[in-house]
């Protein structure tokens, strides 16, 4: 198959060309029935001429280029209407009948009812444009009205209010919230790449619109990307403003799989400058070694890394309910366990040429011995809960008498 992408160079159109070629050249053997020969890249600054030889190639084409922020009003017309005309003129010259996707925006539903816009306009004016076209000539068009859309490589202080915020936030820049409360419909690039990934294996949802609500439909005009989120401004803010705070509180906090906290994570380290992509951790350290805390979670516990001295032991405590992995990494160590009010003595021989994780078990003392005579012992620690200097739940008692 040989694809072209036009606005190749455009957030979105980076994206998708990015994923492409990762499939095209099998470093993604995830969609092993998507076979890529060909993949062509068309933006405002290439070769026009190359345009013809691309159209007369192409098996299906990703139509992203667009205007969406112009110096100029008529530039609206120019780059969501005119260019897509040329484009099919030269698909129809060549006697191409290929699939044909177009990017449009939740910005045309709302023609004929409220909140009309140029950008609005001409983006419903190329829908029809590329249905006219479908109709005419029988090649299969697919329509998508993105709603905002936001991830990585996305221009800041430009259309993009997530872009904005992550890059202000990232680079200790002031942002405007003129109502906390504002609730926006959003799409992730990667779930929209993700989408037109699976329109290439034959798996399209359609819809039909309701003002501006999707209603699914098998034999629907349009066609929708099922995955997006709903949040406010207020409650977007307060999540950045949690992970600009992380690398002091060392707190990640709650990102379940697959959510909006998520995606915004992973699209605000995408916008962070040089000097905060590696931060400083605090070492306890004395003579016997250090202890750095490393991770905190508010529901899953924390993470800390150990060095010990050689022949130093540390521990010598108990927990009532806190358990622990200890994770030796580096060196060899003995692991002592003993259950509080008995004698016998459990031992865990282990190695950083074995990793293995080892349970300190509730009611337990336990302690952790560094075997070698001259290397330090390197050991990750896991706590099911953040330290508590108000209830730390920690009581010395060795584990064999001294």
């Amino acid at each position: 198959m040989n694809i072209l992408v036009t606005g190749a160079n455009g957030f979105v159109g980076k994206n998708l060309v990015q994923s492409l070629l990762n499939i095209k050249n099998g470093k993604d053997r995830t969609h092993p029935n998507v076979k890529i020969e060909e993949l062509f890249c068309y933006d405002i600054d290439s070769d026009a001429a190359m345009l013809d030889e691309y159209c007369k190639k192409a098996d299906l084409v990703f139509n992203f280029a667009g205007v969406n922020r112009p110096v100029d009003n008529s530039e609206f017309r120019t780059g969501n209407v005119d260019f897509l005309s040329i484009l099919l003129e030269k698909l129809s010259a060549s006697g191409n009948r290929c699939p044909v996707v177009l990017s449009s925006s939740i910005q045309a539903s709302l023609i004929g009812r409220y909140g009309e816009s140029d950008y609005g306009k001409t983006k419903r004016e190329g829908e029809e444009l590329l249905f006219s076209y479908g109709e005419k000539y029988g090649a299969e068009v697919y329509v998508y009205r993105f709603p905002n859309l936001f991830g990585k490589w996305c221009r800041p202080n430009y259309n993009s209010v997530i872009a904005t915020f992550c890059h202000n936030i990232a680079n200790d820049l002031p942002i405007t919230v003129n109502d906390p409360a504002v609730t926006l419909e959003l799409l992730y690039v990667d779930d929209l790449v993700a989408a037109m990934i699976s329109l290439l294996e034959g798996k399209v949802h359609r819809c039909d619109y309701d003002g501006v609500t999707v209603v699914p439909s098998e034999t629907g005009k349009y066609c929708f990307v099922p995955v997006t989120h709903r949040v406010t401004l207020g409650d977007i803010v307060d999540f950045l403003e949690k992970i600009k705070a992380q690398p002091e509180s060392l707190i990640m906090p709650d990102i379940p799989a697959g959510s909006f906290e998520k995606k915004l994570y992973s699209t605000y380290l995408s916008y962070l400058p040089k000097e905060k992509v590696s931060f400083p951790l605090k070492m306890n350290a004395d003579d016997r070694g250090s202890f750095t805390e490393l991770l905190k979670t508010m529901n899953n516990g924390q993470f800390s890394v150990n060095i010990s001295k050689p022949g130093i032991t540390k521990g010598q405590h108990w927990h009532h309910s806190k358990w622990e992995f200890f994770i030796v990494v580096s060196g060899k160590a003995l692991i002592q366990e003993r259950k509080i009010g008995t004698d016998e003595v459990l031992n865990f021989y282990v190695s950083g040429d074995k990793i293995e994780a080892v349970h300190m078990l509730p009611g337990y003392t336990h302690n952790i011995i560094n075997l070698s005579d001259s290397e330090n012992l390197v050991t990750l620690m896991w706590a099911n809960e953040i330290f508590d200097p108000g209830k730390p739940d920690t009581f010395f008692e060795p584990v064999e008498e001294i």
